[in-house]
């Protein structure tokens, strides 16, 4: 877009209309996040009515991650959550470190493209539901939002800044009165009075409060209560006042101030920020053993770290594979601690195998990988060796032991964290920093219990990774590799595994040649999403294939696999259709065990499930029967073989969903059948989230150039 002032210029719009937005829909809280380029990450840009430091637990979100602002946008809703026992329901993550009453709406902002997710917070005084007026309020701001992003698209300057924007919200308040009058109030009211903005920094103290505080007003404005009161420096006082600017409800505790005068604190909150009353407190006896008690150094670990810690140990345990954890530390706690470096590596036979990494040289992680365990190059042999983690403040420091380190990777700071899991070494995880940092005791402490969540995360993900690969391994090699070429037939065929779970399961199909003029094809659904469906559909699929090629019509394919199964009592029971196509008598027989029905489109377009009276599933019954069903092979007719996947999801009727693939199967393109299949998938809603595996067979009957049948075809 041209005739645009600089990029600064986009941002105050965008400000502008983001802070309205908050205001127009009587939200206390809102939060902007914007999609990274690679669509995987939500990153925070802009927050108002509270703190940044407050954002800080999702200041970057995965978009995999359950989470009310990834929901919204990967869904394409708005997520609406009305209490804090809906929160803790719906995402217990994110109630562990929001553990106040509120409302919540995340909406996608959405335009030509996925832009992101706008987040809006209420107290919990308002009602638990959203009208109709409210959402269309919400939606139509996030295309107002998204026009704005598109607009400033093509400007320079980042567009995911290194820390979130503060927007005031700017709500436009009375004429004040005059300072005299206020303060002559103040004054008169009992006890003592004070301001905080929604930083948490004093800027109003009155005399009572002075004498009740014990500081003078000259060394309390401006500064945070925990930090100029130091007997106020304790995680309970400060999480407190989280809960008053978060819920923007009122708020009361009560502290000892040294040696013994316990004094009752009251906040009121609004959206410019809290007023307190300060009382001397009747409620404890000055006699109290906690009386003279003040807080350590050691026991002042900020509230917000406390919570950030508590959010990534919780991410943590969700992980699955490797890769999840290094993308979960390098998107989460490389931020919380201002890392910009990370190596992840894993201890492998006498080695350090680097498993991930971010923000080095690929040339600097050759040199790096698969360095001896006991390597003297950097610390982390030693490290993992002592089991004691190591920091290093600046170069200076880590040239003094590892002189070639330093020069290596061109970092200024590192922190060295042993991964160790009851005495045993799993790997080491190494953040480092640009410039020189020093690591604090608290930080030190933070990370050192962080580095123990991450080795358990490490050890789960690499015994997952590994079955993983040996299911996956089996599950390829027992579905076929390719199709063979059956002439006067069309095929194609794919298979989808589910996206949770071991991403395998038992689903599988075939195509059988049956001499020059007949084929055989077979689909069928093992029961369960794990190495025992894999084998064991190995094993179905391997029988059926036997059966066939002996000439067994597909009644007795299913009788004999079906007796098989039941000797091997494997406790998983197993959905099959099999279909025998005479191409010489133009028959079509059909036999199923509990399978769905298979969809004919004929010539004209006309589609429909077939009626396919289905037998047991195979497994159960020893002498079950299975119904045949026989149909005209007509010219240009194709069918269509699925398993459940395709058709099943919670809450939508079966029926209806084979009446609507049949509807997509008939509108679909069949000049190409694998296009034929991208399209009915697409349209069929599987290519996102899926809780089942899918595989899907489509034939199509053809005529050989010149005329004759039986012609010549092509699968893949």
């Amino acid at each position: 877009m041209t005739g645009r002032a600089d990029p600064g210029t986009d941002t105050d719009v965008l400000d502008a209309a983001f802070a309205e937005t908050v205001r127009r829909t009587g939200a206390s809280i809102g939060a902007l996040y914007l999609l990274a380029p690679d669509e995987r990450l939500l990153s925070l840009v802009a927050v108002c009515g509270v703190p940044v430091e407050f954002a800080a637990p999702w200041a970057r979100v995965p978009l995999a991650s359950p989470a009310p602002v990834a929901d919204a946008v990967r869904e394409n809703r708005l997520v609406w959550i009305g209490s804090q026992e809906e929160m803790a329901r719906s995402y217990p993550r994110t109630a562990m470190v929001l553990p106040y009453p509120l409302a919540l709406a995340a909406a996608p902002v959405t335009g030509v493209r996925r832009w992101g997710t706008l987040l809006l917070m209420w107290p919990a005084t308002r009602p638990s539901h959203m009208t109709p007026r409210e959402r269309g309020n919400i939606r139509s701001s996030c295309g107002r939002l998204a026009r704005l992003l598109e607009e400033a698209a093509d400007q320079p300057g980042p567009a995911h800044p290194e820390r979130p924007r503060a927007v005031p919200v700017g709500t436009g308040r009375r004429p004040a009165p005059t300072a005299s009058a206020v303060a002559d109030f103040v004054e008169r009211l009992p006890g003592g009075s004070c301001a905080l903005d929604l930083e948490g920094r004093f800027t109003y103290v009155s005399a009572g409060a002075v004498d009740l505080l014990g500081r003078e007003a000259a060394h309390l404005l401006g500064t945070l209560p925990w930090q100029s009161l130091r007997w106020l420096d304790a995680p309970l006082y400060e999480d407190r006042y989280r809960a008053a600017v978060i819920s923007r409800e009122p708020v009361s505790f009560t502290a000892c101030r040294p040696p013994d005068q316990w004094l009752d604190f009251h906040l009121y909150p609004d959206d410019s920020g809290i007023s307190a009353r300060i009382l001397p407190s009747s409620a404890y006896e000055p006699s109290s053993p906690a009386a003279g008690r003040t807080v350590t150094a050691a026991e002042s670990t900020r509230a917000g770290q406390l919570y950030q810690l508590t959010h990534l140990a919780a991410a943590l345990t969700e992980v699955v594979g490797v890769q999840d954890v290094v993308d979960l530390v390098a998107d989460q706690i490389m931020p919380a601690f201002g890392a910009r470096g990370l190596v992840l590596s894993t201890a492998d036979a006498g080695r350090l195998r680097i498993t991930g990494h971010r923000g080095y040289a690929s040339d600097t992680i050759a040199r790096l990988d698969g360095l001896p365990l006991d390597t003297a190059f950097t610390p982390a042999g030693q490290t993992l060796a002592t089991g004691i983690p190591a920091f290093f403040a600046d170069v200076e420091e880590m040239r003094r032991d590892y002189p070639e380190a330093p020069p290596v990777s061109g970092k200024q700071a590192w922190a060295f964290l042993p991964l160790i899991i009851s005495g045993r070494p799993v790997g080491i995880c190494v953040l480092s920093y640009d410039a020189p940092h020093t690591f604090g005791a608290e930080e030190r402490a933070v990370l050192t219990s962080l580095a123990g969540l991450i080795a358990q995360a490490v050890d789960r993900a690499r015994l997952y990774d590994t079955k993983h690969e040996l299911a996956h391994g089996l599950q390829q090699a027992l579905l076929p590799h390719r199709l063979p070429t059956i002439d006067g037939l069309r095929v194609a065929a794919r298979y989808l595994p589910a996206t949770r779970g071991m991403d395998i399961g038992g689903d599988f199909y075939d195509l059988i040649r049956l001499g020059d003029t007949a084929a055989a094809a077979v689909i069928g659904d093992v029961q369960g999403h794990n190495v025992a469906a894999a084998a064991l559909m190995g094993q179905v699929r391997t029988g059926v294939h036997a059966h066939a090629t002996l000439g067994a019509p597909p009644d007795q394919v299913l009788r004999r696999t079906n007796r098989l199964l039941t000797d091997l009592d494997p406790d998983l029971f197993t959905s099959c259709l099999y279909t025998h196509l005479d191409l010489a008598r133009r028959r079509v027989t059909l036999a199923s065990a509990g399978h769905p029905p298979p969809i004919l489109r004929l010539p004209d377009g006309a589609t429909r499930p077939l009626d396919v009276p289905p037998g047991p599933l195979l497994g159960i019954d020893p002498d079950a029967a299975f119904p045949v069903t026989e149909i005209p092979l007509t010219e240009g007719m194709l069918l269509a073989l699925y398993t459940d996947g395709l058709v099943e999801a919670p809450g939508v009727d079966l029926d209806d969903s084979i009446t609507r693939l049949a509807h997509h199967l008939g509108e679909a393109d069949d000049r190409d059948l694998h296009l034929l299949i991208d399209t009915v998938l697409s349209t069929s809603g599987t290519t996102g989230q899926r809780l089942d595996d899918i595989a899907l067979l489509v034939l199509q009957e053809m005529e050989m150039p010149g005329g004759g049948r039986p012609g010549t075809g092509s699968a893949r």
